[in-house]
Formats: structure tokens, C-alpha cells, sequence
């Protein structure tokens, strides 16, 4: 192994032997630390130590129902990395990985980021027999870790921060949203945007759909919980095939990028909103042209594009394998064969997105 200390994984990678080797130590690091965060959420662990405070590896092994032999092991090593602290032979975790990695409320949960991860891992054959071929690997092979992690990733902000954030930057949206409007939200996933959306305004009716028929089946399940099942509803369907129309607003929420035809798909949003509605698509937040070295933003993208939404774009024949770095001018290119005058970018401040009206 590499006697090289650990690099800045944020700053581009030096072209240096030593610098090259450093990186990629500190990478297998962060593999393994992703690894143990997965092996964490999935069997409980996180939950129980926020749950019941300090336990030792028995106790915690007895709450889960795990082995104590393996409990103790992640227990040292997530007190060696950091994430849980060590007393007298118990261990709790410490504040920021308490709301990192076991509050699913909070906007800085990343602990699906393990499931996320796993999902591609336990299908790398066929994404590197996709990477000979030019074919690909779809959502559904990638399994429901992929689908659940995409949706608890993205659930503190649509549940909590979406409507929040269009109503302080978006009135003209805000204000139509509040008059008992109709929305149509288009690759919904397992449809926090349309509950959290429907949440927020009291009088709006939301039609949320998303090809993925296991997604749709969560998705009803949300808004049951939550009560607004009388006002949304989920389909099982392609956008092109629902003939409702005159919507007052159609979204499409970190969805078009992953489309193999999104002209088709943006062409059947304009034949869904009314004249003077709004449609309105929010994706990734990446540099409007390439650079090279990149931002991690632009580098983190490209890697869940290598591993998750190219492989499924291209799973689709034919495919335009848009990727998960669409730049502004790509989805402009889009909107416009899709018959639409063009492109907005709207002022809203977001790490992830960023949101674009597509003008009718």
C-alpha cells in the first residue's frame, strides 16, 4: 500500500505519482467508509444508537438483532472514523452523524448515499459489458436500493424545502399554485415533490407520474400517510399517454436527463398545460460548459451518471443517453424541439438544482 497521505477529494487530482497515489487511498478510504454507512442504515445500527443512546456491542447486537462479533468491528471502525464516539465501552453517535445518517427529516441525511452505491456495485458485470456494448442497465435492474435511496435523498427538500423555497423566489408560481390549481408532476419517482407540493397548498390537485410502476406503488403509500391521498394521485404511465390537459403547472423534478426521449416527454408537457401555464423543470446544478479538472459538483454527477442514469438512458432504445450532467443549453435544445420558445433559467438558489421555466 501507498505510504502517500489521503488528498483533498474535493480539489482536482495532482498529476504527480505521489499525488495520483494519495487519491486513490483516500478514495478506497471513502469506499469503505460508504460501505459501513450502508451496513449501518440497513440493519439498524444508526437507528438504534440515536434511538437509545450509548450501547455497547451487545446491546446494540440485541436491538437489532445482528452479531455481536460484527457489531463490535463497525463499532471501532466508525469510532476510528469519526462518525460515534467511544466511552467506557460504549459507543453513541456524535451530533452531526446523529442528523447525517439517521434523521431522514433533515436536509444534510446522506446515508442513502451507501444504498445508492451498492445498488451500482451489485450490478458492475453488466455495467461494464454496457460500457462495451453502447447498451445499458435500467432502474429496475439496478433494484429497489437504487429507487428507495433516490427518493429518501430527495425527500427532506421536497417535503420540507420545495414550496418554501417557490414561494420566496418564485411569487408569480407561488400565487398560481395557492388559486386551487391542477398540477401535473411528471417522473415523480415515488412522489414526495407531488405530496410535499400538495402539503404546502391546500386547494391543489396533483396528478404525479412516473413510468417505474414500483415507485407509483410507494408513492400512493406516502400520500396515504400523510393524508393527502383525496387531492393527489399516481399513475403508471408514459407522460405522452396521459390525455388530461389544461394543467396550470407541470413539473419535472431531476427526471429529464434520465429520459431516453425527452423531446417526446417535454413535447407531451406542453400538450398537458394550459396556454398561460407554467412548466417547470428542475435538474442537476452543474457547470454550464466543461471544464477540465472540474468542481466536485460536476465530478460527483459524473460518477452516478457513469454508474446510474447513462446505463439506464441507454437501457431504452433509441436513446438520445443524455447523461446525469445536463448543462443548460442541452435542456434548451431539448425544450425547443420539444415546440417550446425556450428556455428560463428562474432565480432560485439551490446546491443541488437548478430551475428552469420552459416558456410556452
Amino acid at each position: 500500500m501507498s505510504s502517500t497521505s489521503p488528498t483533498d477529494l474535493f480539489e482536482p487530482v495532482g498529476a504527480s505519482t505521489a499525488e495520483v497515489a494519495a487519491r486513490v487511498l483516500a478514495a478506497s478510504l471513502g469506499a469503505q467508509e460508504l460501505a459501513a454507512v450502508h451496513a449501518g442504515e440497513r440493519l439498524g445500527w444508526y437507528r438504534a444508537l440515536a434511538q437509545h443512546g450509548p450501547c455497547t456491542p451487545d446491546e446494540l447486537a440485541g436491538r437489532t438483532g445482528t452479531h455481536p462479533r460484527y457489531v463490535r468491528e463497525w463499532l471501532e471502525h466508525q469510532a476510528s472514523c469519526g462518525y460515534v464516539a467511544a466511552e467506557d465501552g460504549a459507543f453513541r453517535l456524535t451530533a452531526g452523524a446523529a442528523e447525517v445518517l439517521s434523521d431522514a427529516d433533515s436536509a444534510d441525511y446522506l446515508a442513502p448515499l451507501g444504498r445508492m452505491h451498492a445498488a451500482s456495485q451489485r450490478v458492475v458485470d453488466d455495467l461494464h459489458a454496457a460500457y462495451r456494448s453502447g447498451g445499458g442497465v435500467s432502474w429496475d435492474r439496478l433494484g429497489a436500493d437504487a429507487r428507495e435511496a433516490q427518493a429518501a435523498l430527495n425527500r427532506p427538500f421536497f417535503l420540507h424545502g420545495l414550496a418554501d423555497l417557490v414561494a420566496g423566489a418564485l411569487p408569480g408560481l407561488d400565487a398560481r399554485l395557492r388559486s386551487g390549481a391542477r398540477l401535473a408532476d411528471i417522473g415523480c419517482g415515488e412522489g414526495w415533490s407531488s405530496v410535499g407540493l400538495a402539503l404546502a397548498y391546500g386547494d391543489l390537485e396533483v396528478v404525479g407520474i412516473d413510468l417505474d410502476a414500483p415507485s407509483v406503488a410507494a408513492a400512493r403509500r406516502h400520500a396515504a400517510v400523510l393524508g393527502v391521498e383525496d387531492r393527489v394521485r399516481f399513475v403508471a404511465s408514459d407522460a405522452a399517454a396521459v390525455r388530461d390537459t389544461g394543467f396550470d403547472v407541470v413539473t419535472a423534478f431531476e427526471c429529464v436527463h434520465d429520459m431516453a426521449d425527452p423531446v417526446a416527454v417535454l413535447a407531451a408537457a406542453r400538450s398537458l398545460v394550459a396556454p398561460d401555464g407554467w412548466v417547470v423543470v428542475a435538474d442537476e446544478r452543474v457547470a454550464e460548459e466543461f471544464t477540465a479538472p472540474a468542481g466536485p459538483m460536476d465530478r460527483w454527477f459524473y460518477g452516478f451518471s457513469l454508474t446510474v442514469c447513462l446505463p439506464d438512458g441507454l437501457s431504452h432504445e433509441p436513446s438520445v443517453g443524455t447523461g446525469t450532467v445536463m448543462r443548460p443549453a442541452t435542456l434548451d435544445r431539448y425544450a425547443r424541439a420539444a415546440g417550446f420558445s425556450g428556455v428560463q433559467v428562474l432565480p432560485v438558489e439551490h446546491d443541488l438544482f437548478r430551475f428552469y421555466r420552459l416558456l410556452v
